[in-house]
This record gives C-alpha cells, structure tokens and sequence, in this order.
C-alpha cells in the first residue's frame, strides 16, 4: 500500500485529487491541507511514503516544504502537482530533492502510475517540462533573489535593509546587480522577470 499526504489550496481540488486516488486499489491518502505550514506539522506526525504537493500555498510554499522534507526527512518522496510549467521552478524543485514534477492536467490514471513508479525509487518530470528545464539558467544569487523578493512584496530599500540586518546601500546593490542581470528597467520588472521564469 503506497501512502500519500496532499498538499493544496483549493478545496474543490484538494477534495477531488484525494477522492479519485483513493480509488486506486493501493494507494491510501492519509491526511490533507490547504496550507505547507499545517502540511509539514501533520507529515511529520503521519509519516507517509509520498507527498503530493502544490508549489503557491498560503505560508509555506510547496518548494519551502520539499526542502525542509529533503532535510528533515530524505526517506519521503515529494511530488509536485502545479499549474506552473516554469523550468525556474523545476529547477528549484529538483535542486530540493523531488522526485515527481507534474501538471495539474495530468490524467489521473497517469498521475497514479507516476506515484508508483516513484514509490518504486524513479523520477517522474513531465516531458515538455524536462525538454525546457534547463533552457533558462537562473542568474541570481541567492540573496539577490531573496530582496528582490522583498522589493516585490513592496518594501522600500531602508525595509529590506532592516529585515535583512544589511546596509541600505548594500540593498542598492545588490538590487542594482539583479536589475542588470535580468535587464530590467527598474526593480519592478525585474522582479516580474524572476517571477515568471520562476526563480523567486
């Protein structure tokens, strides 16, 4: 019996995906949520074999979650079930250990052959997603990436200075290099730019 934990925000979702799995003769879904932060609590509890989670939640994200479970857990296979075909976030997902990259699109009958096939220790990435997943290198670093984060959610240089514990110059800097890489006009595009190539 393969045992699975979902993770995911819509609730019509979330029930239908647990309803048609549990149709299949051996897999048992043993818990749900609509948000990584109660996920992550309950998956240590409930210990399944598989976790299939979406990558945008409330809280903490699918890939936030794949990487604490990497870490904390390196046994449990996560599978991400999304609508973004962004090779950015592929890329993420394989750097934090996930064995599964699906669409959401993905016939069910599908979805679980591909759950057994990573029970059974494969990897499972969509195809058109595996053909592009490397077309597009991430330039930022990773504390780049974390401002131009922060300059998205709409902070000012002298906020994310004192959030990151840094020198408001320091954050001129760094944003002024993401800029640059991602030859954006201002910090808005570029953080547009990193969003949809899914590097944030």
């Amino acid at each position: 019996m393969i045992t699975l934990y979902l993770a995911e925000d819509q609730t019509l979702l979330l029930s239908a995906l647990a309803s048609l799995l549990e149709l299949e003769p051996d897999i048992k879904v043993l818990g749900k949520a609509g948000d990584g932060d109660t996920a992550r609590r309950e998956i240590a509890a409930l210990r399944p074999d598989i976790v299939v989670s979406d990558i945008e939640m409330p809280g903490m994200s699918g890939l936030e979650l794949a990487e604490c479970l990497h870490h904390e857990t390196p046994v449990m296979q996560v599978v991400i079930l999304t609508t973004f075909a962004r090779p950015g976030y592929l890329r993420r997902a394989l750097e934090a250990g996930v064995r599964g990259y699906l669409i959401k699109d993905t016939p069910a009958e599908q979805l679980a052959s591909a759950l057994r096939r990573i029970h059974r220790g494969e990897r499972v990435i969509d195809p058109e997603l595996a053909l592009t997943a490397f077309d597009s290198k991430d330039p930022l670093s990773e504390r780049e990436r974390q401002i131009l984060r922060l300059a998205g959610n709409g902070l000012s240089n002298a906020d994310i200075a004192r959030q990151l514990h840094l020198a408001e110059g320091t954050v001129r800097n760094y944003l002024s290099e993401a800029i640059s890489k991602l030859h954006a006009d201002n910090r808005i595009e570029a953080w547009r730019i990193a969003r949809d190539q899914g590097w944030l």
